[in-house]
């Protein structure tokens, strides 16, 4: 009887923080990825290290927010039922946004960050966009992911930027390689998803041609920004693991797809891109 009891009160458990707790687990990675990158490309010391940890609070805190107030606005699939269900995304959306406001407030009255504001405009506004992208279904899913991880990888930005005391070019292309990155990882991830059952490379090509022209364009640009002296070429050397195992993908044997072993190499292939990124980046500054 009590294991039968249990099974429902795991639903209603699972159910209930569902409500409060964001549930996409890889944008976790998109987040904290870019936001160490951008923090470890512009060396802090002393009191900007400070800088960094508040606006990981800041981060982490309106990636929480978007949850429970998109089920309380109804944009979620799953939405409260009831007035307790509504009291919990509530007090939820009351902790976070606490939470962001005094670490948003510390950052700009005594650090002046006000490059901040600027850049959690432009991340609410691809989650708002991602939000609408959402609601017209299926056919725009990644659309929507690849909108939101605009505003996840903004952390890449807003990091170098308070480690540094700079938000200009460098801090763009910073956020923009760490968006690349995160786009390949999206498209790869719904490729592999989606054509599970391809066997044959004539197969793999013919469903899996629009990956391979966005990871060309991505290799070209970033080609063309190295030769402009924007980034290092070891930079460049941080992109190569997931492009060769996107090329890879076409040519190798047929294999089931293990959604949890996808995740962990992907998983991998983020944090090389990490290191390599930080110490082609420390090689230009040096």
């Amino acid at each position: 009887m009590a294991s039968a009891t249990s099974i429902p009160d795991l639903a209603v458990r699972t159910r209930r923080r569902s409500l409060f707790f964001p549930r996409e687990h890889g944008a976790w990675g998109m987040l904290l990825v870019p936001l160490a990158t951008g923090a470890a490309a512009g060396d802090p010391h002393g009191v900007r290290i400070i800088w960094i940890l508040l606006l990981a609070a800041v981060a982490l805190g309106l990636f929480c927010l978007r949850t429970p107030a998109e089920a309380a606005l109804g944009f979620s699939p799953i939405r409260p039922q009831n007035d307790g269900e509504r009291r919990l995304v509530h007090s939820f959306i009351y902790l976070y946004a606490s939470v962001v406001l005094m670490a948003l407030a510390v950052l700009i009255l005594r650090a002046h960050a006000y490059g901040l504001l600027l850049l959690g405009a432009a991340a609410a506004t691809a989650f708002l966009l991602q939000s609408i992208l959402k609601q017209l279904g299926r056919a725009t899913r990644m659309n929507a992911q690849l909108t939101g991880a605009v505003a996840l990888s903004s952390t890449a930005a807003g990091a170098y930027y308070l480690a540094t005391g700079h938000f200009g070019p460098v801090a763009i292309i910073i956020w923009l390689a760490n968006w690349i990155f995160a786009a390949n990882q999206i498209h790869f991830v719904q490729l592999r998803i989606h054509n599970a059952r391809a066997v044959t490379p004539g197969e793999k090509w013919h469903r899996g041609r629009g990956f391979l022209v966005h990871q060309a364009i991505s290799v070209l640009f970033l080609v063309l920004v190295w030769r402009t002296g924007w980034v290092p070429g070891l930079i460049l050397m941080a992109f190569c693991p997931l492009w060769a195992r996107g090329f890879a993908w076409f040519i190798e044997p047929p294999r089931p797809l293990q959604v949890r072993r996808l995740g962990i190499s992907e998983l991998l292939y983020a944090i090389v891109f990490g290191m390599f990124f930080v110490a082609g980046f420390h090689y230009t500054i040096r």
